[in-house]
């Protein structure tokens, strides 16, 4: 059974805690509740906050004002260190483990049995499987971690966390890289810790899945708390607009025409078209032609070679077969530079090491791509830099609406719509766009959707890459589906094309 958050005392309490940044309010005065054997959801728009308060009672920053309670005992986190022994253990998107050792290893770092004043390693391993083995999970602890999928990786993540027998387990987007059948098995995990008194903080954009796993939820607005909920008594619609502080207007069913933005059969040329590209390990070959105008969709599970289409259309990986036509003129794009010359900018779905630069700020990361194309040795004027800086921020919406502020002290989803204006900034006909919209919050989700849709309508071919099939859909003119690394089959998108055909498709290979 689940404890009764109303019956017991919260094992964490934050009062009144406010962070500033220069030139970023990034929480002010917000309250913060968590009770012993509950799933709380954080939830927020990107810039909310959430991230910035979940930093704050791990020790991550310090606070500017308010005071921290856990388990009854005041706190003032130096680092996460102090606040792991306090009883909080977090684990990140991004798994903070060490692939080249084995899974009993990552699990005991730092708390490895002893005997004689050496490891013991037989001990190690098998304390690591009694750790499993609470949580319901059969995996061999002398499996190189590696050899894992992301999931289990991210379990056994939660298992080092429970190590230390944490009263708190923060799981921050713990399911963005996942698969239906996989989260399905990390619920099962949360619940078990639940249900064994572990209070679990879930941050998560997905709403399906917040409603699904979560008990109670608080919400944060523009770095305030909106309210505290119990999941059961607010619906979605509601959470939604608690949420962006605005009717769900923003949020209007979104669809690009289905029909041809260039009429084909008059023979128009595409203004990019692969044939035969392919790059050997990568992906076989296949055919790709994209027209002005028009947004070509690339649907498929994880890891069946969307992304590494994208890399080869934009030259950040070279094509070992095939050939690519810009115009109708052949061209060999040997690396990303020679695609930015063509007319091409690709955004990349890790914006974290191949996009965003955090210690620069907002402004030096808007117009680095136009720079580096004019050269260094040539700066761009300082009031045409303004020009272009003031005109995207204000039609990306990016918050703050300050240029000066470095960019890593913004929200993740504030960090992709810079990385998206940066692009525009280079005025492309051609925009690649791999996982735009993942791990941003719903408005800003929708946002950059009507963005899309407006600079197809505007004459600019697109290619969009998206894990969600409901936003392919929404937004694409044609689908290229792929499945195992391999393009199996293209479709035209239209009123009657649904999520379940395209699911057949992946399943069948392109046979139905």
């Amino acid at each position: 059974m689940t404890s009764s958050p109303s019956a017991d005392r919260p094992v964490v309490e934050m009062s009144g805690i406010s962070i500033e940044f220069p030139g970023v309010k990034a929480l002010d005065q917000v309250d913060f509740r968590l009770f012993p054997g509950e799933v709380h959801a954080l939830m927020g728009e990107n810039g909310a906050g959430k991230s910035t308060l979940i930093k704050a009672l791990t020790g991550v920053y310090g606070i500017d004002a308010g005071r921290i309670v856990v388990d009854g005992a005041e706190h003032r986190f130096s680092g996460p260190g102090e606040a792991q022994e306090a009883g909080i253990a977090t684990v990140y998107q991004e798994v903070n483990l060490c692939e080249n050792l084995t899974v009993a290893e990552n699990i005991m770092l730092g708390h490895e049995p002893r005997r004689m004043g050496a490891i013991d390693w037989r001990a190690a391993r098998r304390a690591a499987a009694e750790h499993l083995a609470t949580m319901g999970l059969d995996i061999d602890p002398a499996s190189s971690l590696g050899s894992h999928s992301i999931a289990i990786q991210q379990l056994v993540a939660i298992s080092r966390a429970m190590v230390v027998d944490a009263k708190v387990l923060i799981l921050d987007e713990p399911t963005s890289s996942l698969d239906a059948d996989e989260v399905a098995q990390l619920f099962t995990v949360v619940r078990r810790l639940r249900d064994q008194g572990v209070a679990v903080l879930f941050v998560s954009h997905f709403i399906e899945q917040v409603y699904e796993i979560s008990d109670r939820m608080t919400v944060l607005r523009n770095g305030q708390r909106v309210g505290e909920y119990r999941t059961s008594e607010l619906d979605r619609l509601e959470l939604v607009s608690t949420m962006i502080g605005r009717s769900m207007d923003v949020l209007e069913d979104l669809h690009v025409s289905t029909e041809h933005a260039v009429d084909v059969e008059q023979g128009a040329t595409p203004y990019l078209s692969a044939v035969g590209l392919g790059r050997k390990g990568d992906v076989r070959p296949f055919d790709l032609d994209v027209y002005a105008g028009e947004v070509v969709g690339l649907a498929g599970l994880l890891g069946s070679g969307r992304t590494e289409v994208a890399r080869l259309l934009s030259g950040a990986d070279r094509a070992d077969s095939g050939t690519t036509r810009i115009k109708d003129v052949p061209t060999r794009l040997r690396n990303p530079r020679a695609a930015i010359s063509q007319g091409i900018a690709f955004s990349s779905e890790d914006r974290k090491s191949e996009g965003v630069v955090g210690d620069l700020t907002v402004r030096e990361n808007i117009v680095l791509g136009l720079q580096a194309g004019r050269g260094w040795m040539r700066r761009l004027p300082r009031r045409q830099v303004d020009e272009i800086v003031d005109k995207y921020m204000a039609a990306l919406n990016v918050r703050p609406a300050n240029p000066d502020a470095l960019l890593r002290n913004l929200s993740g989803g504030n960090q992709q719509k810079v990385l998206l204006a940066r692009w525009l900034a280079t005025a492309p006909q051609l925009l690649i766009l791999d996982e735009p919209t993942r791990g941003i919050d719903v408005g800003a989700k929708a946002e950059i959707q009507k963005l899309v849709a407006e600079l197809a309508s505007q004459g600019m071919a697109v290619v969009f890459i998206s894990a969600e099939l409901e936003e392919v859909l929404r937004l694409s003119h044609r689908i290229g589906v792929m499945r195992d690394r391999h393009k199996v089959a293209e479709i035209v998108n239209s009123d009657d094309v649904g999520v379940d055909d395209v699911v057949e498709l992946i399943a069948s290979g392109g046979e139905h």
